[in-house]
């Protein structure tokens, strides 16, 4: 992590112990390591239903058994009041219940929480999650993917490659571990979540691991489990223009595009998707996912981080009206956060000032982003796995040390 982490409340723990309970149940299946048993988290309905058929149980065990895990968050079979016994010591013999492991914690002063999640004890599987609490909602930035493939110039993550997109399991993972950290679990009965809103625009780019993304908003919308509205989750994208339309006919959840310039060329230039899905495909894709979404959903916001001299001017701001004009918009204006070795220095405040009142003025909705969480690198675009370069660099250090013995 940065020099900021000295100014964090960082809390380090082997693995999440957020649990209802956390006795063991005294069984010769139980002491199975979790090599030999299968990590029951992430399946869908259907599938535990299938797992329940294969012990020649009813459906609605089925059902018992996906509410206890997404709906009441629980983590221990035996926690399940309404499973017999002799149910709880079968699956205790051959599944688990993990959603990830906490390996950093880090509270900015504005009461943003980032975390540093690992999964499957692979130092290398870490992605950055972070809570935004707000007076009138509490938003969760998820990530899609450890490291990212698209190398946009101005955000940190992009200068981390892409190791590998993350299961359905692991994206709601970082919500469960979020949501007990946040006191959403034990759920109580007309409790009003902490965590109202999800949003990918962590890590990655949920777009290109579309079949998790779309398992894992299957899940958190499911009226059955975590029971969150479709609405109120969004996801960001920076232009995979051919399935963007299926997030309103499919997932029916929010659009957020990261657009950043209205100028073809220089889009092309700070981001290399553009070469591939250039300004007239993608504003095809949103103006057909317009016509397709629901009314809740129908609007969609375009991110626009300001970088001093690149794309800040009138002229660009005049032009960013004239792209999305014939489209239900709001513009979500960033101010660039700053990271080590970055090119770009933030617009001024005026600069800022005035673009955003060149959209309101011609009809459109915009607002600017109050950078939350800048002094623990927990802002728009900072995020990183830092902790992977911090591992490799102990690693290298180790392995010189041995070769000098």
């Amino acid at each position: 992590m940065s020099a900021m982490i000295n100014n964090c409340a960082i809390r380090r723990t082997s693995s999440f112990l957020h649990r209802p309970r956390t006795r063991t149940l005294s069984t010769k299946s139980s002491t199975k390591s979790n090599i030999e048993r299968t990590n029951m988290f992430g399946k869908t309905q259907r599938a535990i239903e299938e797992i329940t058929s294969k012990l020649g149980l009813p459906q609605y065990r089925a059902k018992q058994i996906y509410q206890w895990i997404y709906s009441k968050g629980s983590t221990l079979f035996q926690d399940m009041a309404n499973i017999p016994k002799d149910l709880q010591h079968k699956l205790e013999s051959n599944y688990f219940i993990r959603y990830g492991q906490i390996l950093e914690s880090q509270l900015s002063k504005d009461g943003t929480r980032k975390m540093l999640i690992q999964f499957n004890n692979d130092s290398k599987a870490t992605v950055e999650t972070v809570f935004i609490p707000e007076s009138h909602r509490g938003t969760l930035c998820v990530s899609s993917q450890v490291g990212c493939s698209l190398s946009c110039r101005f955000c940190h993550t992009g200068t981390q490659s892409l190791y590998r997109n993350l299961t359905a399991a692991e994206i709601i993972g970082q919500y469960m571990i979020s949501a007990w950290k946040e006191g959403d679990f034990p759920r109580l009965q007309n409790q009003k979540p902490n965590i109202s809103n999800v949003v990918f625009m962590g890590q990655g780019e949920p777009l290109y691991n579309f079949r998790n993304v779309s398992a894992a908003v299957g899940v958190l919308t499911d009226k059955e489990g975590i029971a969150m509205a479709p609405w109120r989750i969004i996801i960001s994208t920076s232009g995979v223009a051919p399935l963007i339309p299926r997030i309103a006919t499919e997932l029916r959840v929010g659009l957020a595009v990261s657009l950043h310039s209205a100028d073809n060329d220089l889009r092309t230039e700070i981001m290399p998707i553009n070469k591939t899905y250039p300004l007239p495909m993608l504003m095809q894709s949103c103006a057909e996912f317009a016509a397709q979404a629901g009314p809740q959903a129908r609007r969609i916001t375009f991110e626009y981080v300001m970088l001093d001299g690149i794309n800040d001017s009138d002229k660009d701001a005049k032009r960013l009206v004239g792209l999305i004009k014939n489209l239900p918009a709001h513009v979500n204006i960033i101010p660039f956060n700053p990271w080590p070795g970055s090119i770009y220095r933030p617009s001024s405040a005026a600069k800022v000032t005035e673009f955003c009142h060149i959209i309101r003025t011609s009809g459109i909705h915009a607002s600017v982003r109050t950078p939350r969480g800048d002094d623990i690198f927990a802002a728009c675009g900072q995020l990183k796995s830092t902790h992977v370069t911090r591992t490799s660099n102990l690693s290298k250090a180790a392995a010189a040390t041995d070769l000098a013995c």
